[in-house]
C-alpha cells in the first residue's frame, strides 16, 4: 500500500522563498524586519509551513488596506 507523499513542515529559507515567489535576499530582509518569522534549529534557520502561511495572510492584509 502506497502512502501519499507528505508536505514538509520545516524549510529551509531558499525552499520557503521559492513557495512565496521571492527571491533569497528578499527574503532575508523579509526575515530581518519581522515580517517573516523563523525558527533556529542549531545553526539552521527554517520557516514553519505556519509562518509561511502568516506571512502570506500579512501581505494580503497590506495589499487590501492598500486598495
Amino acid at each position: 500500500m502506497a502512502t501519499a507523499p507528505t508536505q514538509p513542515r520545516l524549510y529551509k529559507v531558499e525552499d520557503a522563498a521559492r513557495l512565496c515567489g521571492l527571491g533569497r535576499s528578499m527574503a532575508y530582509e523579509e526575515i530581518r524586519l519581522g515580517r517573516l518569522r523563523t525558527v533556529r534549529v542549531g545553526r539552521r534557520r527554517l520557516i514553519p509551513l505556519q509562518y509561511i502561511d502568516e506571512y502570506v495572510a500579512l501581505l494580503m492584509q497590506e495589499s487590501d488596506a492598500a486598495s
